[in-house]
């Protein structure tokens, strides 16, 4: 059955002023600025050497960084992106969006696709223009590029979706929702032949053919009096093992959901502001407080926290195959025990902090800093 939706009655002035507010609201319900907690004596216990460092634009703030393959995209504030080799930090082609971007680039390893904050979609291949269309509504999750089509998740929460090689909109949809949303990277992937989108503190799975909603899965429900109290978007990264999909809810859940069935297999409680990753046994998170917890894929029972990094405005976690590893505002990269967490080695970038995500490419670890950086760094 094909659901329709009503169309959002917020004009686009008005929506950024609650995007601002929302953004306002999480900053209020993180702790008070605390001392960081001192670093241990670094054990050393396991090799990571850096394999190459590269530059990127404007790193002000934090886009998503995406890896097809072992090829990583990468776009900067003022407009650049660039696809790297993750192996040699290569570049294989650059292009320039001429105007400052507002969401990181999706990618298939054919056509790139990013938001620009003048709320154009703009798709890009072999660092040439292939088209642009213009948005009604700005984006924050970086657009999902599959199936020759492109996906826009927006902020009056609406999900399009378009042809990749004309821009075509080929369907629209839009749901109600609460009133103030994050101006922070949602949740969108697909598993198999479903859309997955993150919406109001659930999991929906979409027809990506013509948007009709196949299941809902809600990881968080609102609660409060107020629509500060009641936020619980999910937030990106989102973990996926299988058809096992495991997110967080803004300052209040992580959970798993099945999507194939559309069911929520467990949610627990979590305070944390940023996504969360995991292997086939376990789904690891950042608490706002910088605790590292790590929660049981089967059931959500926690299998350990780890809390000698508190306070050190730790990014998301990235979940390889021997270790956790996430960064820190002081330019840290960390790798941690995937057993207990306890500190195995620790490795030292340019002194700013590690913005965005962790990610894994082929064999490397990928990491953007604040002051435009790129490095690669290979576990042995």
């Amino acid at each position: 059955m094909r659901l329709t939706f009503n169309a959002c009655s917020l004009d686009l002035k008005f929506l950024c002023v609650l995007v601002f507010l929302a953004t306002m609201a999480g900053c209020s319900n993180t702790p008070q600025k605390q001392k960081p907690a001192e670093l241990l004596p670094n054990l050393g216990l396991m090799v990571v050497k850096q394999a190459w460092v590269a530059k990127t634009g404007d790193a002000s703030s934090p886009l998503d960084v995406r890896v097809s393959e072992k090829q990583v995209t990468i776009a900067s504030v003022a407009g650049s992106v660039a696809v790297l080799d993750a192996s040699t930090g290569a570049e294989i082609w650059r292009a320039a969006a001429g105007t400052p971007l507002a969401t990181g680039a999706g990618y298939d390893g054919q056509v790139a696709a990013v938001v620009t904050r003048n709320n154009e979609l703009l798709a890009l291949a072999s660092g040439r223009e292939l088209w642009r269309q213009q948005l009604t509504a700005q984006s924050y999750t970086a657009p999902l590029v599959a199936g020759g089509r492109i996906f826009v998740l927006a902020a009056d929460r609406s999900i399009s979706a378009y042809d990749g090689q004309s821009g075509r909109r080929l369907w629209s949809q839009q749901r109600p929702g609460e009133a103030l949303v994050l101006r922070q990277p949602g949740v969108m992937l697909a598993v198999g032949d479903t859309l997955v989108i993150g919406l109001s503190g659930k999991l929906l799975g979409m027809n990506p053919l013509n948007g009709s909603v196949r299941w809902e899965a809600p990881i968080a429900s609102p609660r409060g009096t107020n629509d500060v109290e009641r936020l619980v978007d999910l937030v990106g990264p989102a973990n996926r093992q299988g058809n096992v999909v495991c997110v967080r809810a803004f300052q209040s859940a992580v959970g798993c959901a099945d999507a194939n069935r559309g069911t929520v297999l467990w949610s627990k409680p979590g305070a944390g502001s940023v996504g969360v990753s995991g292997d086939e046994r376990l789904v690891v998170g950042v608490e706002a407080d910088g605790t590292l917890i790590a929660w049981q894929r089967s059931d959500g029972e926690r299998a350990w926290a780890m809390e000698q990094l508190r306070h050190r405005q730790l990014s998301a976690p990235l979940v390889i195959e021997k270790a956790v590893v996430v960064g820190d505002g002081m330019g840290f990269l960390h790798f941690l025990s995937r057993e207990n967490g306890t500190s195995l080695t620790r490795i030292t970038t340019d002194g700013s902090p590690i913005l965005g995500t962790p990610v894994w490419a082929g064999n490397t670890v990928v990491v953007v800093t604040r002051n435009g950086n790129i490095f690669g760094f290979k576990p042995e």
